[in-house]
């Protein structure tokens, strides 16, 4: 079965994400938009406020969320597919310790892309992502992978279910 949707994924750079202050609903509206080509991702306005009960993302300030909180759930999305929620919380905190929140968003973000369009077929090789090569860019190329791989077989399965259903 060949996969029919072919799809380029483009999140915002951490620049572009915005930072006027978004409520609750707004946010995961927000989020939903950003990663509606990624179909095994879910959020909702409980799961972002436990993110925020569980301390995996900072309080919002006067009920708004800004840039780095949203920069950290869409990462939180991604990764909490394929991790165990104190995994998930190691993840970024080694992440936190590692690199500016700017500077690690955008390299998930490319990476991201990269890998998700290697695994689609979309890209004959994985590109290098960056100039330097750290354990912890590792773990994160491969939590990355294992979504990407995760997200092929989500899409390639409801497909084959479409499909024979409409048989």
């Amino acid at each position: 079965m060949k996969m029919t949707k072919t799809v380029k994924l483009v999140l915002p750079t951490y620049q572009e994400l915005p930072n006027m202050g978004l409520y609750l609903k707004q946010v995961v509206a927000y989020i939903e938009d950003c990663t509606q080509d990624l179909a095994s991702i879910t959020i909702t306005n409980s799961m972002v406020s436990n993110y925020v009960k569980h301390q995996l993302i900072p309080h919002p300030t006067k009920k708004l969320y800004y840039r780095d909180q949203i920069a950290m759930l869409l990462f939180i999305v991604v990764a909490k597919t394929v991790l165990e929620q104190q995994d998930l919380r190691q993840a970024v905190q080694i992440q936190a310790q590692t690199y500016d929140l700017s500077v690690a968003y955008d390299y998930f973000n490319a990476e991201l892309t990269n890998v998700t369009e290697y695994v689609r077929g979309q890209r004959p090789a994985l590109a290098e992502i960056g100039h330097e090569q750290t354990d912890e860019k590792q773990m994160l190329r491969n939590i990355i992978m294992a979504f990407a791989y995760r997200e092929y077989l989500y899409r390639y399965f409801h497909q084959a279910d479409n499909e024979s259903l409409s048989n």
